[in-house]
């Protein structure tokens, strides 16, 4: 064996950053590089298209170490792995407890259950706890707020009576009022004083939380990821700050403060968003001098979204819950729930929530994300994306303080007023496509019906009937507003739209696919064609397919010669539509053509005006 330790690639030389820019401007002939390659987040933030060495060297977060203050890096030293979670609506102790003991067979190790709060009781808790091992499984809870100290009492003579070690205990009781203001708009500021009682009487079991920060409702109702974790972080703040002033030590409160978040479709943005989210909670415990940084660590049960499924081609549903998945997986969660691909029309079946399972599973078991303590760690890009979305978490943080905390901003509505701002804008891009719903306002699928699903609403057992003093939070799916159009076309009427193709083969074919892919999301028939040699054979052929919309699809420049004479022999007999804004649409415009679909369009406000115009 040689002993030449010559260094690989030595002869090269390494590129400088402006090396690199400078070959890119020549590459981009002239375009502006910030609008062509800079990306302008949601976030507040730009990302560059490149990122060297040089990037982060000035960054803390590479030197942090896993499992060590400010655990950036992970609450762990020597593993990734997280808890795979499916919560339950325990409204039948007995077929709760059924659900869960098929459940730990089939690759569940943490269960959530949710009790109504009017069936709290010990026998309930007998029944729905029956052969469940508590101190091998993670066990979770929810109930009504009003409840939940009476709960807390009930599992704790649960434990003793059956003997369980109180350290090998893990799990939560969730209990967290706020989210009730800012989702209901309820007035539950009274029940806040349960929160020591909660804390002193769980002291003793050191892995079982009991105060929830539940950020995945912003998470659902559309904020951006800024948001949700701004505003989170203020939220376990406002527990700290209460819990302590009542006299709890800022160990034993840090300690029982679990966030539930969500996780989004963006990638690597959401991986950065964990990161960042135990990076800053560790700087905010630290404030209130614990005696061990362990208090600092942030536990999380991270949930896929909900705002982003699907009505219609719900199985690209799975697509999305997976990246997201991955995301939390790799970003070093405590716990996760997948949530079923159906759930946006239907109680979850078994199919459904085997396939959720196993998406856990997969990237535990077989991809072994849970081997790898922070695989994201080291990359400049996840590095910058860490750092920036802690600055700019920070900031909404810092505003929410000086607004005077969390609890008065939500009782002043100001965080609803922002998560439904951002939620009005989600949908007001979608509809015009500047936000991609695969599926729905994208590439929808031609031929799917509805098959009489319909939207589920969300369950209001729970203080049904109450209502409050304060704004609520109005959260809608982002596909909602497509899905009902559509349905309502496909309940009401499905008119035919035809494709008139004819000239330029490149650009009428194209022009067709886009003119097919904007109509079907209202659930429109649409009838592509080859081309046809003239416009009176087009629309002789049209009307022989009894369309209601003929759209004619050519270039830009033979528009001039086709579009009026084809407009004025279809004679009113069908809405007449150009796909395209050719140069000459104000000469078509005064020959009587209104109708033009283009990729500047509101798709969402163009179909529903095609629908006033067909009587739909």
């Amino acid at each position: 064996m040689s002993n030449n330790k010559e260094k690989l690639f030595s002869e090269f030389q390494v590129p400088t950053t402006q090396e690199w820019l400078d070959k890119i401007g020549v590459d981009l002939k002239g375009a502006d590089f910030n609008k062509r390659l800079v990306w302008r987040t949601n976030e507040g933030f730009n990302v560059q298209p490149f990122y060297r060495r040089e990037d982060v060297l000035k960054l803390k977060t590479p030197e942090a170490l896993p499992g060590e203050f400010p655990f950036v890096r992970g609450n762990h030293k020597d593993t990734n792995a997280w808890y795979v979670r499916q919560n339950i609506m325990a409204d039948d102790a007995a077929a709760a407890n059924a659900k869960a003991l098929d459940i730990l067979n089939k690759g569940i190790d943490s269960l959530g259950f949710r009790i109504p709060g009017d069936m709290v009781s010990a026998e309930f808790i007998d029944t729905l706890l029956n052969n469940i091992l508590c101190d091998i499984v993670e066990v979770n809870f929810s109930t009504c707020p009003k409840h939940t100290l009476e709960l807390v009492e009930i599992l704790k003579a649960y434990f003793e009576k059956k003997g369980y070690d109180k350290e090998r205990i893990v799990g939560s009781v969730s209990f967290d009022p706020i989210v009730k203001i800012l989702m209901k708009g309820k007035d539950v500021t009274p029940v806040l004083e349960v929160a020591p009682r909660l804390v002193e009487a769980l002291k003793d079991y050191p892995n079982f939380r009991c105060i929830a920060v539940d950020s995945d409702a912003l998470n659902n109702s559309g904020a951006y990821i800024v948001q949700e974790l701004g505003y989170a972080l203020a939220w376990g703040n406002e527990y700290l700050q209460l819990l302590t002033d009542a006299g709890v030590e800022p160990d034993l409160a840090a300690k029982k403060i679990k966030f539930n978040m969500g996780v989004s479709e963006n990638y690597f943005m959401e991986l950065a968003k964990f990161r960042a989210a135990r990076l800053l909670w560790a700087q905010i415990v630290k404030q209130y001098e614990p005696k061990c940084d362990c208090a600092c660590k942030m536990v999380v049960n991270a949930t896929t979204s909900t705002y982003n499924q699907t009505l219609f081609d719900s199985y690209v549903n799975l697509l999305r819950s997976q990246t997201e998945a991955m995301s939390a997986s790799l970003a070093g969660i405590h716990s996760m729930v997948v949530t079923p691909f159906d759930v946006p029309y239907e109680q979850p079946n078994d199919f459904s929530e085997r396939i959720a399972r196993n998406q856990q599973l997969l990237l535990k078991e077989e991809c072994h994300f849970g081997q790898v303590v922070d695989p994201g760690a080291g990359s400049y890009y996840i590095e910058h994306l860490t750092n920036q979305l802690a600055q700019e978490a920070w900031k909404i943080f810092l505003q929410v303080e000086e607004d005077g905390g969390f609890l008065e901003a939500a009782k002043q509505g100001k965080v609803q007023d922002v998560i439904n701002a951002t939620n009005a804008k989600r949908h007001a891009d979608a509809g015009k496509r500047k936000e991609f719903i695969l599926g729905t306002n994208q590439f929808p699928n031609f031929t799917e019906k509805s098959e009489g699903k319909t939207a589920r609403t969300a369950c209001g057992k729970c203080c049904a009937g109450e209502e409050g003093p304060f704004k609520a939070i109005q959260a809608t799916r982002l596909a909602a507003d497509f899905e009902d159009l559509r349905i309502h076309t496909e309940n009401t009427k499905v008119p035919v739209a035809f494709m008139l193709t004819i000239g330029n083969l490149a650009m009428r074919q194209a022009r067709a696919q886009f003119s097919c892919n904007f109509l079907a999301c209202a659930g429109y028939k649409v009838v592509d064609n080859l081309g046809f040699k003239t416009v009176e054979e087009g629309v002789d052929a049209a009307l022989e397919a009894g369309a209601d919309i003929v759209v004619i699809c050519s270039s830009d420049d033979e528009y001039a010669e086709y579009a009026i004479p084809a407009f004025n022999y279809l004679n009113g007999r069908a809405m007449f539509v150009v796909a395209g804004a050719p140069a000459c649409m104000e000469d078509l415009k005064a020959a009587g053509i209104e109708n033009f679909i283009h990729v500047r369009c509101d798709v969402l406000q163009t179909l529903r005006e095609y629908n006033d115009k067909l009587g739909i």
